[in-house]
């Protein structure tokens, strides 16, 4: 699991411009922290909720990828519903915290919530993934190119 998450973290542009920090907790649970920067605001003080499902799914995906990763498998989203409780604002580290309810032989199933620095609820949400074998994927040929194996 190690090495995919580790690939992961490389390719994840994403994650790397949002300077979201990952923390696994244990198969099928995780948790990212970010701080609330100008670049993620919608108004003066208010984060986009863009970047709050962008969060969101990315800690779906993330605590999904760890459930399969040891099978060499990726994880794709099928589809989330989110529910936006409270804003977040300029300068908040929030916290979100994700984890696999079922797993299937292709289909994972996961819920997360996103909280401030208060414990203050700020999203909820639900999410459908689809497990599918990294030679599916650009992996092989990111691996090739970069000098590297898993």
């Amino acid at each position: 699991m190690e090495k995919i998450l580790e690939i992961y973290h490389q390719v994840n542009q994403f994650g790397l411009e949002n300077d979201l920090k990952l923390s696994v907790i244990k198969t099928g649970e995780i948790e990212y922290k970010m701080e609330v920067l100008k670049k993620h605001l919608a108004t003066p003080t208010a984060i986009h909720g863009g970047m709050i499902s962008g969060l969101m799914d990315g800690t779906l995906g993330v605590a999904a990828l760890t459930t399969v990763a040891k099978d060499e498998k990726l994880v794709a989203t099928v589809e989330f519903k989110i529910n936006f409780i409270k804003p977040a604002f300029l300068g908040d580290f929030l916290t979100a915290k994700g984890k696999v309810d079922h797993k299937g032989n292709r289909i994972i199933h996961a819920s997360g919530e996103i909280y401030n620095q208060n414990n203050e609820l700020i999203a909820k949400a639900i999410g459908t993934l689809n497990a599918y074998p990294i030679s599916r994927s650009d992996i092989p040929q990111y691996l090739e190119d970069t000098n590297q194996t898993l």
